[in-house]
């Protein structure tokens, strides 16, 4: 069944608070107004500084102008920016806080676009922490709608990625790099001396930018161009499981996972006032020209140029629209072509990685956000109140020793403990130490047939729209050194709240493959049989990756 507003869940306050920490706010307002300041001092204590002026177009040498493949790259890299932009924000208001710790720990975020501040005196869930925000803003919008809005930004970076690497590519084949590479120091005071004159409100001698950017623009695109993508790249991946649990020190570059995350998120504000401020100035040095450069590729000052924007500009205005159709009403067709596209590069690239990061005791977080809702179920509660000493797991399906094991057989079967990072696909991580039985040896105990290449793990709860959870996971992952079914966590039992008697650990993947209050096991050969064979509870009802690796 297709997604529909109607099936949306509203969070009671629907506002949209944006709240930043004061040292945090006042850390950015002095990065922003800085130069600024400064700026404003020298023009006070010296006046404004010379800017050489532009040069005569006759004379000008080496690459100038705007071939059609700059024209077309320029172009596609702002449609694909815009879906990158609204499905981010999408994604970032299903856990709309930014720390600068793993720990997530609620009151120690520095921005947070909600009101709410976590309640104390009940269960507060990360699902409940979701906020809703207008399809007209984000892309898909509405709340709890992260599986779409990851289909359409991972979609879309691959796009983006390939974009960019033709058109850096085929700026230095044709020598257009010299435009915006710089060719020495001697740029720095020049773009400052240009600086100075916006700041202070004054133009400076504009040159036409069909032969010649001044040296601030000249910096602006370089950093544009060849700084700020590959930082969005390389801050994607630090949010990984894959890469966070195999190579711990790559999220520690940025300083963590979650200040990976935050340096993101500025990121997407860098690109944010960039295009603000480029979008200001080709209005300001002359709207028709500076169009009929990027759109024409001629240095004329004629309409052509501003009509064909303009019509550009309306299709990616219908590139939203039909994405906005997709999303609410052909999801699953989305969901299965970032199956077949991004799911299909995580599986080589990112799935073969096993796990290995561990953590010390003293990093274990002070709070780990609770998920999913609890089981109702009269058996899940009666077993809860016995202390699960009447639980047996069931292990069946295409295997050659179906079992059914209560906690002391499990725990007789051997224990392994752990510390470990949890990446939620909402945004939050936690450190935990998890002890429990390795699946490793769950699998020697019951032999699996050689068809059986999924293992599906059964719930006591439901999911979001109701209906037994469970998910499915591959042989491989099953058998990562790190996979264990889990019941202690820090050194005590399993709580009933994070998924007691047992729960499921496989740390190369998002928590949602991370079954809680487990009922029983099955091998299967493939997802197809299970649930509505997609591959798990969230990938059934909200669209979720199989195979979840970033």
């Amino acid at each position: 069944m297709a997604l529909t507003h109607e099936q949306m869940t509203f969070p009671a306050d629907r506002r949209l608070r944006l709240w930043i920490r004061p040292s945090a706010l006042v850390v950015l307002a002095a990065v922003a107004m800085a130069p600024i300041v400064a700026a404003w001092v020298q023009y006070a204590i010296a006046g404004l500084p010379s800017v050489s002026g532009p040069r005569d177009p006759a004379s000008a040498e080496g690459p100038h102008g705007f071939p059609l493949w700059l024209r077309s790259a320029h172009y596609l890299n702002l449609l694909l920016m815009v879906f990158m932009i609204r499905s981010g924000l999408s994604i970032l208001m299903d856990h709309p806080r930014l720390y600068w710790n793993v720990h997530c720990t609620p009151g120690s975020e520095w921005l947070r676009v909600t009101p709410v501040l976590v309640p104390t005196d009940r269960v507060w869930t990360a699902k409940d922490d979701a906020r809703y925000i207008s399809p007209w803003l984000a892309l898909p919008g509405g709340r709890h709608t992260v599986g779409i809005a990851r289909h359409w930004h991972f979609l879309v970076a691959l796009l983006w990625v390939a974009n960019g690497l033709v058109f850096v590519t085929l700026l230095w084949a044709t020598g257009q790099w010299r435009r915006i590479v710089p060719h020495s120091w001697q740029i720095v005071p020049e773009a400052w001396a240009v600086l100075v004159h916006y700041a202070t409100f004054h133009m400076p001698p504009e040159p036409d930018g069909f032969y010649q950017y001044n040296s601030l623009q000249h910096l602006a695109y370089f950093a544009v161009v060849f700084i700020l993508p590959p930082l969005s790249i390389l801050t994607g991946l630090a949010m990984s499981p894959a890469v966070d649990s195999r190579f711990r020190w790559y999220a520690r570059i940025f300083g963590g996972r979650q200040a990976a995350r935050s340096i993101h998120f500025l990121l997407l504000l860098a690109y944010l006032g960039f295009i603000a401020v480029h979008v200001l100035m080709v209005v300001v040095t002359g709207l028709a020209r500076n169009m009929d450069h990027i759109v024409m590729g001629t240095d004329e000052t004629g309409i052509p140029g501003l009509i064909l924007g303009g019509i550009g500009i309306g299709v990616i205005i219908l590139a939203c629209v039909a994405a906005h159709w997709v999303s609410w009403r052909r999801p699953r067709a989305l969901q299965y072509a970032a199956r077949r596209l991004v799911e299909g590069l995580m599986r080589v690239g990112l799935d073969p990685m096993a796990p290995r990061a561990r953590y010390s005791r003293e990093e274990i977080s002070p709070h780990f956000w609770p998920n999913g809702k609890l089981p109702t179920s009269e058996e899940w509660l009666r077993l809860a109140d016995d202390g699960f000493r009447d639980y047996r797991l069931q292990v069946h399906g295409l295997v050659q020793h179906p079992v059914e094991l209560s906690m002391d057989e499990i725990r007789a079967l051997g224990k392994q403990e752990q510390i470990t990072m949890h990446h939620c696909i909402q945004g939050w991580s936690g450190i935990a130490q998890w002890g429990g039985l390795p699946l490793a040896r769950l699998v020697e105990l019951v032999r699996p047939a050689p068809e059986a290449k999924f293992v599906v793990f059964h719930s006591f709860g439901e999911g979001l729209y109701g209906g037994e959870y469970y998910d499915c996971h591959s042989m491989t992952n099953v058998l990562h050194p790190q996979s264990l079914l889990a019941y202690e966590r820090n050194g005590a039992p399993l709580e009933r709240l994070y998924g007691a008697p047992l729960r499921l650990r496989v740390e190369n993947q998002l928590g949602y493959k991370m079954v809680k209050w487990i009922k029983s096991v099955e091998f299967v050969a493939g997802v197809e049989q299970v649930g509505k064979g997609h591959g798990g509870k969230n990938e059934d009802d909200e669209y979720y990756d199989l195979i979840a690796n970033i």
